[in-house]
């Protein structure tokens, strides 16, 4: 479809801008994936992992990085591009990866509950903890699991000491019985969980997803906004200056990038202005979220200052 004065926009979203404000205003805000190098990379070694032949000692991953960095939207990435699908022959449905939350305590049984969750079983009500272990690693065979995801395993470090060995020797137990790839993501109190199991630790590749920097790859990153959000004029997001300012309110952590692009975007079509300079970073009335606008805060020198509710 041919839309004459888009041109600074990709064909594919010139459509979009010419949609009603409300439905402009509703796709920004919907999620979706843009991707950038680390998590093209992150992507690539998954499906490395993936494809591993079963071995007795499997080669596993750990995906971290300050919250924020995009670690879950790369595992939603991920597990779209391997869904289960249903064998006509065996009448089960057949899943490559399992990607299962971390329990909110590392507690054995809690983990074999989520993964039966993750599996479509039904909850073994009263069951016994071998039960649900056996349950567990029978559904994982005959779905042909080739890789175990724990999102969120940071959350582990919630338990005792104890029950952070038990929940950890599960996970040895699971890769070593089931010979899967085991990949744990979370936050960089991540490397602490994993690292209390030498054994288990010694296995783990780290994958860090590094905040951004005020560089090329950002510059990359604002340029590929620049050519899909529906406004009608073209923004100025490739100027270094704005760049600066873009990294400097959000300190280069990926979801606050995201949601100030958003949050301006959608300024610039309720304003009529139709793009984004470096002016529409400067509106006060514009919602920051907390850490970053307390860490602007700090850099102006009003941190001593109350913020009011």
């Amino acid at each position: 479809m041919v839309v004459n004065g888009l041109d600074h926009l990709e064909p594919a979203y010139r459509a979009i801008a010419l949609k009603a404000d409300e439905e402009r205003i509703a796709w920004i805000k919907a999620d979706r994936w843009i991707g950038f190098d680390q998590a093209q990379q992150a992507l690539d070694r998954l499906d490395a992992l993936i494809a591993y032949p079963p071995r007795d000692r499997m080669p596993c991953l750990l995906l971290y990085g300050a919250t924020g960095m995009g670690k879950t939207k790369i595992l939603r990435k991920f597990e779209r591009r391997h869904p289960p699908r249903y064998d006509q022959k065996s009448g089960v449905a057949l899943r490559e990866l399992v990607v299962v939350q971390t329990p909110p305590e590392p507690v054995e049984a809690d983990l074999y509950r989520e993964l039966l969750a993750a599996l479509g079983a039904p909850a073994l009500i009263g069951g016994a903890l071998a039960r649900e272990k056996d349950a567990c690693r029978a559904l994982l065979r005959a779905s042909r699991a080739r890789m175990i995801v724990l999102d969120e395993v940071n959350g582990m470090l919630a338990g005792t000491f104890r029950q952070q060995r038990i929940f950890l020797n599960a996970l040895r137990f699971l890769a070593n019985d089931l010979k899967v790839a085991l990949v744990c993501a979370g936050t960089d109190l991540a490397r602490q969980a994993l690292l209390s199991d030498a054994q288990l630790a010694e296995r783990f590749e780290a994958f860090h997803l590094a905040a951004w920097r005020n560089d090329l790859a950002l510059a990359r990153l604002l340029r590929a906004f620049g050519a899909i959000l529906p406004l009608k004029k073209p923004s100025d997001l490739e100027n270094p200056a704005l760049r600066g300012l873009v990294f400097d309110m959000t300190d280069g952590v990926t979801a606050r990038i995201f949601r100030l692009i958003e949050t301006v975007a959608e300024r610039a079509i309720l304003s009529g202005k139709e793009r984004i300079d470096a002016e529409s970073f400067a509106d006060r009335a514009m919602t920051l979220p907390l850490v970053a606008m307390t860490r602007s805060l700090e850099r102006r020198g009003g941190a001593g200052h109350a913020i009011r509710f």
